[in-house]
């Protein structure tokens, strides 16, 4: 039985079946859950922390290895941005309550519309986690900017969720900390907040510089800006279709917001 694969039947002679992947059987005992404790953690904190140093030190080499099949020690893009995505949301509502900073920040307009209070703190205490539904729609952009130099749509998928990690990485080792210092200055931590923007498309060069090292360093800085481009109008488009569907939801469900509007 135990050189038997008990899925396919197949013989194995090492410890993976050579026809279904199937592990070679092992009784389930003490050190076996043990052992599977211990190669789940390690593996994934491995994995993990691996991906994260070299994403820090090289972001485009490092996208342009794991596409290449390089993949061993790496964990998984999508798995690494949902992850990094999840924290980052999490550090900017819950450690910075930046949802509260906005709502008094937006409270302190007088011109401001009720309806802006409302999207525009949503927004900001979201925002990782919103590019990171829009990771599809944002690889097309890059797909169409870098068309004809060899990546398919798939792999752009991939390689916006390198870039949209490392700016997850960047906020919270960097912006976040930073802003934790300003919580109580609102003005402050609203410019820094709309200054890191501006790391976006320092991000996105120097990625796009590193993979595709071959290349122009004009093409390659044309197609990027062509890619940031997009991507602005791709994120305007979707707070506009927010504050269409948020105004429709008013209008239904609360249309004494609708009177404020009208007064402003």
């Amino acid at each position: 039985m135990d050189n038997i694969c008990s899925n396919c039947s197949n013989p194995i002679t090492a410890n993976f079946c050579s026809n279904c992947g199937q592990k070679k059987y092992k009784r389930i005992d003490r050190k076996y859950v043990l052992d599977e404790v211990q190669y789940t953690l390690l593996h994934t904190n491995k994995g993990f922390l691996y991906s994260v140093k070299n994403l820090i030190k090289n972001p485009g080499k490092t996208a342009k290895d794991y596409i290449d099949g390089n993949r061993v020690n790496h964990y998984k893009p999508l798995l690494l941005v949902f992850v990094l995505s999840s924290i980052s949301t999490f550090l900017a509502y819950k450690g910075l309550k930046m949802e509260r900073i906005m709502i008094e920040s937006m409270a302190q307009q007088p011109n401001s519309l009720p309806l802006m209070n409302n999207i525009m703190p949503f927004v900001s205490s979201y925002t990782t986690f919103l590019y990171l539904l829009m990771l599809p729609i944002i690889a097309l952009s890059s797909k169409i900017a870098f068309s004809n130099w060899g990546q398919n749509y798939y792999e752009h998928i991939v390689i916006n969720s390198y870039i949209l990690s490392l700016y997850n990485i960047f906020c919270i080792v960097l912006l976040y900390p930073i802003l934790y210092l300003f919580k109580n200055d609102t003005s402050t931590f609203i410019l820094i907040s709309g200054l890191s923007i501006l790391i976006i498309p320092v991000v996105s060069v120097w990625f796009f510089r590193e993979f595709y090292k071959q290349q122009d360093f004009t093409s390659v800085l044309g197609r990027a800006v062509l890619t940031l481009m997009l991507n602005c109008v791709i994120f305007i488009g979707f707070i506009i279709m927010l504050t269409f569907f948020y105004f429709a939801y008013l209008m239904i469900f609360n249309p004494v917001i609708l009177d404020q509007l009208k007064t402003k």
